[in-house]
């Protein structure tokens, strides 16, 4: 280990949970760490606030979240005994379709399945067997390339992962099972004829049959917090409005671990970065960003499917083919009439949210990256659609276009809160082609954010294989595997 003396061992750029995993990890391993954050509260894309009328809570960016209970790392963390409870209802998501009807994801695969008539069988050959592998292979799934512990099993997931989600749904016949699976792969935000989308759709789906798709007590707030607390109690430091713009704002440290993209990351360390680094990142791509509507309401959305308030998740957008006709619609730089909106109703299962008998609910649609069309209007017409009598229960509401995002949290940008595309060509050479992902060109400087392996969502293990790889490189210390 360098015994030069420096401020800090290490410097973790940004607060999200990337910045906050690598932090801990780093800290675990009994160095100095301190944490910067350029707002005035730590979270990143986990934070919530009272948005439209006092005692209504909202989730600002991220908001269910079965990749945060599932996580191989955060699972090894006590954050249970730093404020953080999850609750989880009864299904994990909803796929309601015009008529009254609802597909539903439900812990149990087979009871997931007896809803899907005639898909019944269909949908325990795809999912039982990844269900029952996935414990041994989580965290090979959610890392960068590399030789997995369990071939088999991973060869298995990754035939059916690496297919369009156009191509896997073929195997249904019912409208209920490719709806539901389509509201599952839209998560990925791009086309569902791109390679890769079905594996979106096969973790977020595994997961909730394992975990579920639960809700932190008190907003998406308590995980950021939790995992401070954590930190902090292990002896961490951060330090709020501290925005990073330049290498030279920062303390001497052996390492530096930004939780930025690679548009930020250019700006403050360009200069330090080979030409073929450099050009590698000014070529990354970022993909669709979102429009978010936040609602205070007077009782629950009606949803005409009486089921759908089961989930705390629900996914509009109708049929399989609507779902791929709009998702490919805006990559092409025209918006959907009727988007895919993925809406959540926290407050249903969670008391904290809203004032006794009042309720919130939160959505967004995507929208071609940098869209400054207000879609406001759009959002509530498809809601409405599945839940006539919606409109007349909206007390206020806040919006926010793709540059409200992105003001809100800069590794958002255009709106893209995956940090990047993640279609087949940015999977895994993401931000660039390079033996190590996290590695940068310049000795001592990583990159921990979701532009990483394994992309968006809050697992925090883009933070933890950065720190786990910047900890082998400048410290020579070694990581006990996952």
């Amino acid at each position: 280990m360098n015994k030069e003396k420096k401020d800090y061992d290490a410097v973790v750029v940004g607060s999200g949970p990337n910045g906050l995993a690598a932090a801990i990890l780093m800290q675990q391993h009994g160095l100095s760490v301190l944490l910067l954050e350029g707002k005035d509260k730590i979270g990143g894309g986990l934070r919530t606030e009272e948005l439209t009328l006092p005692g209504f809570l909202h989730d600002v960016c991220s908001a269910i979240h079965p990749l945060a209970a599932a996580s191989p790392f955060f699972e090894t963390l006590p954050l249970h005994e730093h404020g953080l409870e999850y609750i989880y209802p009864p299904a994990a998501a909803a796929h309601p379709f015009d008529g009254g009807k609802a597909a539903l994801l439900k812990q149990s695969v087979t009871e997931t399945a007896a809803l899907l008539g005639e898909d019944k069988e269909a949908y325990i050959q795809l999912l039982e067997p990844l269900v029952n592998s996935w414990p041994g292979i989580a965290a090979d799934v959610l890392a960068p390339l590399h030789f997995p512990k369990h071939p088999l099993d991973m060869a298995s997931f990754g035939l059916n992962a690496m297919t369009s989600a156009s191509y896997l749904a073929k195997r249904f016949k019912t409208e209920a099972a490719k709806g539901l699976f389509a509201g599952m792969a839209a998560h990925s935000i791009q086309p569902l004829t791109n390679l890769a989308t079905s594996a979106i759709a096969l973790v977020l789906m595994a997961n909730g049959h394992l975990k579920g798709w639960p809700v932190p007590r008190g907003g998406s707030k308590k995980i950021a917090e939790a995992l401070a607390s954590y930190f902090i109690s292990i002896g961490g430091k951060i330090e709020t409005d501290r925005y990073i713009s330049s290498m030279d704002q920062l303390p001497s440290s052996h390492t530096v671990l930004f939780d930025v993209t690679p548009k930020q990351l250019l700006t403050i360390a360009g200069h330090r970065f080979s030409n073929i680094y450099k050009w590698q990142l000014e070529r990354y791509r970022y993909g669709m960003g979102v429009f978010k509507v936040d609602w205070a309401l007077d009782d629950r959305i009606p949803f005409t499917a009486e089921e759908v308030k089961l989930a705390g998740t629900v996914h509009l957008g109708g049929t399989f083919e609507e779902i791929v006709t709009s998702e490919q619609q805006t990559a092409n730089g025209r918006q959907a009439e009727k988007p895919y909106v993925l809406l959540a109703q926290q407050s249903l299962f969670d008391p904290t949210r809203a004032p006794e008998g009042k309720h919130t609910a939160w959505a967004y649609c995507h929208v071609p990256n940098g869209s400054m069309k207000d879609m406001t209007n759009i959002i509530e017409q498809q809601v409405e659609r599945f839940a006539p009598g919606f409109k007349e229960r909206i007390l206020s509401r806040s919006t926010m276009n793709t540059m409200q995002l992105e003001k809100y949290n800069p590794n958002y940008i255009g709106g893209d809160i995956n940090g990047g595309i993640i279609d087949l060509a940015q999977l895994f050479p993401r931000p660039a082609l390079r033996s190590s992902p996290y590695r940068t060109s310049a000795k001592g400087l990583y990159i921990c954010s979701s532009s990483t392996p394994p992309g968006g969502g809050v697992h925090g293990m883009c933070g933890y294989h950065a720190a786990k790889r910047a900890l082998k490189d400048v410290f020579d210390l070694s990581t006990k595997a996952l």
